[in-house]
């Protein structure tokens, strides 16, 4: 009997766990026994690992073989475990030293031809391996960049299972495309080799100019609220005619937003990674995502999940940055509801038969939408066909709950003919607003240092009435609004943490009456 041991790591939602690879090779009937709850990608391996090593040259042994993944009770799926699988069948049979085994984790998908493939959340897995203890990883030589972003690990890039066996095995000789490559974590691979994700105000296509805040012409209302928004992390709702710039305006939303901070930006690129939409040769994404479905995503696209392997939604993609939903109206009231418990808690939980993923959801809502069906109620040309319950259906998509959570709502105008024939040298670019989006949100940090909170969205309604107090006199609106019955208890907190933003913006240290009307003004929509 011969036994070996390798080290892999499974993914549930963002958390990665060590998984210990055992292979016992004796006498008995020839096969390949995979056990230790194996999807139906890995129960598939057993082809492509044999194919693998045969092609590179490798004995297969031609015995019972039996594979054990450890803990047995935890769910295994993907084929980032066929490199750990192979190399404890080779290590097993004796052609391959154990020495090295111990301390290295194993991360990649084998083809037939013994090449190794890029697989998903790698970042992820590499974080959840460097955490428990291991300081060397094996990963394809596509997956390498990715891997070396995680400071103190060694990351040996391969090309092909053939190389993997040479590293083993002490053999450095081999050059050329078919040599493994090592990295130091947290180090660029080379100078000329991928450089940080931009998928904000940096990225554009080819031909096609910046986006820019001065692209929108007039708004002032409106560019007023994207910027409090963009200072304070509230959530938006652009409510007017088609024209009149909804869209425009929060595409530009990114281009006000601060960098991510290296953190953030490893928590971002995890997700990214493990929903396989990191740009090619860019593995850190180091600007705020912005995401926008069409009206037509399902809510397993919104908010994650899959009937098989479990996947982050466009809330978790939008992490750390935007969520647009472009005629929110027109998308499927549970896929609107089901945004309300990531809007409080930011994260989503997604729940199945023997595990339970989480995915972080900490967005920005912005939420457009036209007044009516038909889109001409508010439009300077008119005639709206609309009945009036045709209208109230309408706008009743979006359910009182999730306005509730909606900091700000602004209605958007249609742009009159001086704005629209103008150059537009007047209005301010995004480069000035985000100098003071930064400086408000480097005052909230100040203020929020030593807690949990980043931004003022963010801080609980507890803290904001007892610590973070506004200045004496400042509740008297609140208060006027909640004996008239126009506003919930969660929409008081709601408009505290808007007023505190203003307060920010405006350099005071905090918010005084003036704030606290104007942040109660554009929770109730004023105008809509």
């Amino acid at each position: 009997m011969a036994l070996a041991r390798t080290y892999s790591v499974a993914l549930v939602g963002v958390e990665g766990h060590p998984v210990e690879i055992e292979v016992d090779i004796e006498n008995g009937l020839v096969a390949l026994l995979l056990v230790g709850l194996p999807d139906t990608a890995l129960r598939e391996a057993r082809d492509r690992i044999r194919a693998a090593i045969i092609n590179s040259g490798e004995a297969w042994p031609h015995r019972r073989i039996t594979v054990g993944l450890s803990p047995a009770s935890l769910p295994k799926r993907g084929s980032s475990f066929d490199l750990g699988i192979a190399v404890a069948i080779l290590a097993a049979a004796g052609v391959a030293p154990v020495a090295v085994l111990d301390r290295a984790v194993f991360l990649g998908e084998l083809g037939l031809d013994g090449r190794l493939h890029p697989v998903r959340g790698v970042l992820p897995a590499v974080a959840a391996a460097a955490a428990t203890g291991f300081r060397e990883v094996i990963v394809p030589q596509a997956n390498a960049p990715e891997a070396a972003l995680i400071p103190g690990m060694r990351v040996i890039g391969a090309p092909t299972l053939s190389a993997v066996l040479r590293w083993i095995r002490g053999d450095t000789s081999a050059a050329g495309p078919d040599a493994a490559e090592v990295f130091s974590g947290n180090r660029r691979p080379s100078t000329a080799g991928p450089q940080p994700s931009t998928t904000g105000r940096h990225l554009t296509a080819v031909g096609r100019p910046a986006l820019d805040l001065s692209d929108v012409l007039g708004q002032p209302l409106a560019r007023r609220a994207v910027e409090i928004c963009a200072a304070g992390g509230h959530h938006l709702l652009l409510l007017g005619p088609p024209g009149a710039g909804k869209t425009m305006l929060a595409e530009r939303i990114p281009t006000i937003l601060p960098p991510l901070e290296p953190a953030a930006a490893l928590e971002v690129t995890s997700i990214h990674s493990i929903a396989g939409t990191l740009p090619p040769g860019s593995p850190l994404i180091s600007e705020p995502p912005f995401c926008a479905p069409h009206h037509t995503a399902t809510k397993a696209a919104i908010v994650g999940g899959g009937s098989g392997t479990i996947r982050p939604g466009a809330a978790s993609l939008a992490h750390m940055g935007i969520l647009l939903l472009d005629e929110a109206p027109e998308f499927d009231r549970d896929v609107l509801d089901a945004l309300r418990q990531p809007l409080e808690s930011g994260e989503v939980v997604l729940a199945r038969s023997g595990l339970t993923a989480r995915f972080p959801a900490r967005f920005t809502l912005v939420l457009a939408a036209n007044p009516c069906p038909c889109a001409r109620a508010g439009s300077p040309r008119g005639g709206c066909t609309c009945a009036p319950a045709a209208r109230r259906r309408y706008l009743g998509r979006l359910s009182g709950p999730l306005l509730d959570r909606v900091d700000v709502k602004v209605e958007v105008l249609p742009v009159g003919r001086v704005e629209l024939l103008s150059d537009g040298r007047s209005a301010e670019p995004s480069s000035v607003v985000a100098a003071r989006v930064t400086a408000a949100r480097q005052r909230a940090a100040r203020r929020l240092a030593g807690t949990s909170w980043r931004l003022n969205a963010e801080m609980p309604g507890s803290e904001l009435r007892r610590r973070f107090a506004p200045a004496p006199g400042a509740l008297m609106p609140l208060e006027r609004a909640m004996e008239l019955g126009e506003i919930s208890a969660r929409g008081v907190d709601r408009v505290l943490r808007v007023s505190w933003t203003l307060a920010d913006l405006a350099g005071k240290p905090r918010p005084g009456a003036d704030e606290t009307c104007y942040a109660l003004g554009l929770w109730l929509g004023v105008g809509i």
